[in-house]
This record gives structure tokens, sequence and C-alpha cells, in this order.
């Protein structure tokens, strides 16, 4: 099946389907036709209750990190007003998107944390319309626990669907799915990111992701067993979820594989999709020196990067490819995943080489203005307008800029244009 294919005639088909061709896609993979997709306020609060009390402290605990660091970023973005020159004020203003439609993925897990991730930190930047998506169970709808989670994180609207079905539903503003929105983010499957590539410009996106993927970096002091528990735990993503190891020591490389092979034998609790994306996808790297490591780790450029080695202010400032990077054989990716507070929506496929993950910026705009206070001041900006704009071919351009010089006597351009 070719994936960017299907997409595209499903995608061709909702648009001037509508809401009909959302129905029956969502029938045709998932089972699911409720008279409405909107999840109703009832049902909400019926799940809520359901959801046992004290692992919605802890949901409550992971969003209250989230929110401190995306609020603690959102400070560090601040609105600028500079003066060129006297009577000139250039500036850029902090402005947050409209509204935001955030897909949670539950096809295989009911992820809770990718709900707090996006939702959360959208409403923290200041997006007045947050809509959620999840996959629904048929006769079941979303996980009790997504629906907990995504309540809150602050969702204004929350809808029972998944797939392409449900970015398109929220891109095109599909009847029954409120106003289209301005901007989609959250990870999926293939054919989510597709969907998410092929909108792209209808709305913007968050990033493109493909399989999770962790590198961790090792020196003689590493754990192997810590390391084997780690490389395991980013691998039950998926079957083609990619787990590295870059060590300088062969003899950690080689108790790292020992142990790995210990704990998918004795009853790892995901060993179906862990042993098969270990055996294609994982491997180990020996490399000389610690520069030949952070080398191969930023050609690399991970997902999720860590460091489990002596002198971590080294590497800290060494590497600079990944989309987020753990310091020390006490902080784990699991921990990212879900409740220290930074994003796990993250840059794969070596895109760490030149973009970062989803962060309250994502959600912000910054509008420039120009202020001329004091027409005189714009003399020599309309002199170099109209000159580049003449070397150009650009006329008309020119013309705007001379007729403000014309307007404040100034003969330096005689009467060629006014």
């Amino acid at each position: 099946m070719d994936v960017s294919e299907t997409v595209s005639e499903i995608l061709a088909d909702i648009s001037t389907g509508g809401i009909d061709a959302v129905r029956r896609y969502s029938r045709q993979f998932d089972n699911w036709d409720p008279p409405s997709y909107r999840v109703a306020g009832t049902e909400v609060r019926e799940a809520q209750s359901a959801v046992e009390p004290r692992l919605v402290a802890q949901i409550d605990f992971a969003l209250e990190r989230i929110r401190s660091f995306a609020e603690a970023q959102k400070d560090c973005i601040q609105p600028l007003e500079h003066t060129a020159w006297q009577g000139m004020r250039l500036g850029h203003r902090i402005v947050p998107v409209r509204s935001a439609g955030c897909y949670v993925p539950g096809g295989v897990y009911p992820l809770i944390a990718s709900a707090l991730m996006t939702i959360a930190v959208a409403k923290v930047a200041g997006v007045e319309r947050v809509v959620a998506c999840a996959p629904a169970k048929p006769g079941r709808g979303v996980d009790p626990v997504q629906l907990t989670a995504m309540a809150r994180a602050g969702a204004d609207e929350i809808y029972a669907i998944g797939g392409i079905q449900a970015l398109a539903a929220m891109a095109y503003g599909v009847e029954g799915f409120g106003g289209a929105v301005d901007l989609l983010c959250g990870a999926g499957n293939a054919f989510v990111a597709e969907a998410k590539r092929q909108l792209f410009g209808t709305v913007g996106i968050d990033l493109l992701a493909g399989p999770t993927e962790v590198l961790l970096i090792a020196d003689e002091t590493a754990d192997p067993e810590l390391l084997a528990y780690d490389l395991l735990g980013q691998a039950e993503h998926g079957t083609n979820s990619p787990a590295a190891l870059v060590t300088v020591s062969e003899r950690i490389g080689a108790a790292t594989i020992k142990e790995i092979d210990r704990l998918l034998g004795s009853g790892y609790p995901t060993a179906d999709v862990v042993d098969a994306a270990w055996r294609d996808y994982g491997c180990v790297v020996l490399c000389d020196t610690r520069e030949s490591a952070a080398a191969v780790a930023d050609d690399m450029a991970p997902e999720h990067l860590e460091v489990h080695a002596a002198d971590l202010s080294w590497w800290h400032n060494k590497l600079r490819n990944y989309g987020t990077i753990f310091l020390g054989s006490d902080a784990t990716v699991a921990y990212s995943d879900k409740a220290i507070g930074t994003n796990h929506v993250l840059p794969t496929r070596a895109a760490a080489r030149y973009t970062s993950g989803l962060w309250v910026g994502s959600f912000l705009k910054t509008p420039t203005y120009q202020y001329v206070d004091d027409a005189h001041s714009a003399e020599g900006v309309a002199q170099a307008t109209a000159a580049i704009s003449d070397a150009e071919g650009m006329f008309g351009h020119a013309l705007t800029a001379t007729v403000r010089l014309g307007r404040l006597g100034s003969a330096v351009r005689g009467d060629d244009h006014v």
C-alpha cells in the first residue's frame, strides 16, 4: 500500500465530500459511526469518575510540570520595539494562533502524555480554541483515561475520531467539527504523519515525525543494565523503532548486548514488539574516542539522546544535534515522555540537524511592524528603496518611495518618477 497515494485520495475525498466522507472512512478503518463525533461533557465527566483517583493525581502531577516548563519558555519570548532611527520604530508582537488541532494517538496504546504535551502547551501559549481528537474503539469510544487527560489538559472540544479522517476534519472544518483550525500538532502513525505533510499549507503543522528513536552514548563508567532497559524501553513504541548504543568501551557494549538478551529471554512485558525492533533496528557502535562518539551521534541526530558518561558538561557543550538530551544515568527518556516537563513531540529521522520539537513557541507568531512617526526620518530609506527597486526593474515599487520623497520636497532623484 502506497501511504502517500492513499492519504492523498482520502484527503481529496473528504475535502469535497465533507462529513459523509468522514463517516465512510471512520466506518471503514475503525468500525466507528456515532451520531456525533464530539464527546459530550457528560461523557467526559463519566470518564473522569471511572479513572482511579491515584492515576488522576499522577496525571495532574505531570500536567503541572509540563505547564510550568511551557510557561518558563513563554517568559523567554518577549515583544520587541526597536528605534532604528529617530522617528522610526520597528518591532514584533507575540500573537498566539487562534485555533489548534491536537491529535492524540491511541491505536496501540491509549497514550496519556501525548494529550498533555500538546493541549496543555497550546493553552499556555494562549490559543483560544484547542480541539483534540483521539481514536475510538467500537462500542466504547475514546479510552476513559485519554478523555480524562484531554479534559484536564484544557481541550475546548474533544472528538472521538482517529487517523487521516480526524486530521482532515480539523483542517477543513468539516460539518460537526467546528471551524477549521489554524495549526495541527501531535504524533501518530505513518498515515497521520503523511496527512500532516499533505495538509501543510492548508494549515500549519508542528513537525513531521517518523518512528520514535533513541541513541545512548556510554563510556566505561556506564551501567549496562540501565543501558539495556533504556534501549528496550523506547523500542516498545513499535517494531520499527530504532535503538542505538554508541560507546567508547568494548566491554560496556558487549555487556549491554548480554543484558538485552537476558531481559528479552526472561519475560519482558512487551517482548513481541521490542524483540523485533531490536533485531531489525538495534545497533551498537564502538568508537575510539569520545570525540568520534560525539561526531557519530551528531551525524545520526537522534530524537532522544542519553549520555551515560563522565564529564557531562563536556558532552553537553560538544553535542548539538538531538531533539532532547538526557545527561547522566539518573535521567531517562521515559521521564520526558511522560512527566518531567519537557515536550516529547520531537524531530526524528535526523531532522534534529535543522529543527527542534514542539514547544510553546510552536503556537506563537512574531509578526513585525513599522511606525514612521516622522516622514523626514524615512528619507534615506526611501532613497535606498527607490534605487534598489529601479535596479531590479520593479518601477512600481520605486514610485511608492519617490512619491513620498517628492512630497518632502526632495530633489535627489529629479523628476524621473514624479
